[in-house]
């Protein structure tokens, strides 16, 4: 990112050193998030960013290098990383929800690639060992993903467990790079009934594919459908990977009485909160990523074959054009970046 409100540029950058305290990340992929594109389209200002900086927050790798003091994790050891970055000392940050840091504003980045230098370069360079988190078995080439697109909905939906019991249902609005995860975490997680809608059918395969019971297309009646399928009650948990001012009103109209509609997409919608414009105790959340510990569980999820992104990979000289693509929504799953070698 060298400019708000124009495409992002392939420079060439020296390899940094690791300090005190830091960790060198041979970056092996790294995820391209939606939320990237509404990164470059804000006005100046809009964010306490200083320009320029490598984007990318979804990494993973091995560990190329450490600074002094850092004893773990070793060098060549395959780790991912946190994404969220805050002060480390706060009562937030200290239960792993560096997520939600109260000291957020102070701070110039939130994170590798949203302020700071992120993962789409050969190298990425970590301030602490606490952002990073073994990956086992798991190939990092593959795995960026796990550390938003899964992490974000996994946090989302662990919080409205205790609704998903048996007979219900879970609506996911938008099956895209969260989306489509949602959808397994959903099925990994829960006996609800899982229900996907989407504008592309391409994206409604893989929601099948993702295990979803059923996928709507967003021109018809999606609410309507959502109550004939779950006879009239509605959905007791929506989650809205879009965010847009439509997806929004289908969220509040295909909930039902006691529900939680939780909304993790960017696109910046508007929703009315009224008497008679949601259902009776339905309580709307906006929830932002994921702890370091739910992490963990992410990982160990995908080590166990419960999840597993549907993943496009490109070569990291493709930036601009894979941006381009996700931009078009010609990005089925999640596209990860991988430099060479």
């Amino acid at each position: 990112m060298v400019a708000w409100q124009s495409p992002p540029q392939v420079v060439d950058v020296p390899v940094p050193e690791p300090g005190p305290g830091q960790v060198l990340i041979k970056v092996a992929g790294a995820g391209v998030c939606h939320s990237d594109l509404h990164v470059m389209d804000w006005p100046a200002g809009a964010l306490p960013y200083q320009l320029p900086f490598t984007l990318g927050h979804e990494t993973a790798g091995w560990v190329e290098a450490t600074g002094p003091g850092v004893t773990r994790p070793e060098p060549g050891e395959a780790v991912i990383v946190y994404g969220p970055w805050g002060c480390g000392v706060c009562h937030q940050c200290a239960r792993g929800a560096e997520n939600y840091c109260e000291r957020a504003a102070e701070l110039v980045a939130a994170g590798g690639g949203l302020g700071a230098d992120g993962g789409m370069a050969e190298y990425m360079l970590v301030p602490s060992p606490r952002f990073l988190v073994p990956l086992g078995d798991l190939d990092p080439r593959t795995a960026a993903p796990l550390s938003d697109a899964a992490l974000t909905p996994y946090h989302a939906i662990k919080r409205s467990l205790h609704r998903l019991v048996p007979g219900s249902a879970a609506l996911v609005v938008g099956v895209g790079g969260l989306g489509h995860v949602a959808v397994q975490l959903l099925r990994a997680l829960s006996p609800a009934m899982v229900i996907a809608t989407d504008v592309s059918a391409d994206k409604l395969a893989l929601a099948k594919e993702a295990g979803a019971d059923h996928g709507l297309p967003a021109d018809q009646d999606v609410a309507g459908q959502v109550r004939e399928l779950t006879g009239g009650r509605g959905a007791a948990l929506v989650l809205d990977c879009v965010g847009s001012d439509k997806t929004m009103g289908l969220a509040a109209a295909a909930a039902q009485v006691d529900s939680d509609v939780t909304i993790i997409g960017l696109a910046g919608g508007t929703l009315p909160v009224r008497f008679g414009g949601l259902p009776w105790e339905a309580a709307v959340t906006m929830p932002y990523w994921g702890t370091r510990g739910e992490l963990i569980e992410v990982i160990a999820l995908s080590q166990a074959g419960r999840i597993r992104p549907h993943v496009e990979t490109f070569p990291l000289g493709e930036a601009l054009e894979v941006y381009q693509r996700l931009r078009d929504g010609r990005i089925t799953g999640r596209a990860v970046l991988q430099p060479p070698g």
